[in-house]
């Protein structure tokens, strides 16, 4: 749209334009499944996103909705990759260990209760590059900070979260 060439140089001014004008997200389709099936399998992977929150509009990458749904039922229950333990373990306890927030990621008195109800049978992620705005399937409830926010799969209008920094923060 900008009638820049294909190169490298261009295309940065590009993202720079973008970011400057605000409101733009990128997915790069820079790893494949092969690629991820590799990462999966080392233990010392975090399981995350960084696609942000989504305000519903544009076309965000489909895991900023369906992550931690997809690791479950794609490389937990049908492909078997990792168990059910470690890749809850990957997607709690790891990362709170190694972002050293001390009273998470753990079931464990005085620490903060976020806690998510599935059912390992029915968890599915249903966002595509088609169609990313799409909530993922099996969560039936979800505490944070000890609220519920998902009631029988439903969010109830109750936003307890909050931003959470480790010691290594700058800002």
């Amino acid at each position: 749209m900008k009638g820049r060439k294909a190169k490298p140089r261009e295309e940065a001014e590009t993202i720079l334009d973008m970011m400057v004008a605000g409101g733009a997200q990128m997915v790069y389709h820079s790893m494949n499944e092969e690629d991820v099936r590799f990462f999966i399998k080392y233990p010392f992977n975090m399981i995350g996103a960084d696609g942000g929150v989504s305000n519903g509009k544009g076309f965000p990458h489909p895991r900023t909705y369906g992550t931690n749904a997809r690791v479950l039922g794609k490389y937990v229950r049908e492909e078997k990759i990792i168990s059910l333990e470690e890749a809850i373990r990957r997607m709690t306890s790891l990362a709170a260990q190694k972002f050293q927030l001390k009273d998470r990621g753990l079931l464990k008195e005085g620490y903060a209760a976020d806690i998510v109800i599935f059912d390992e049978n029915e968890v599915n992620d249903k966002a595509t590059f088609e169609q990313p705005h799409q909530f993922s399937a099996g969560f039936h409830y979800v505490l944070v900070n000890g609220q519920v926010v998902i009631d029988n799969g439903k969010h109830n209008g109750i936003r307890s979260g909050q931003t959470l920094k480790g010691p290594g923060t700058i800002y």
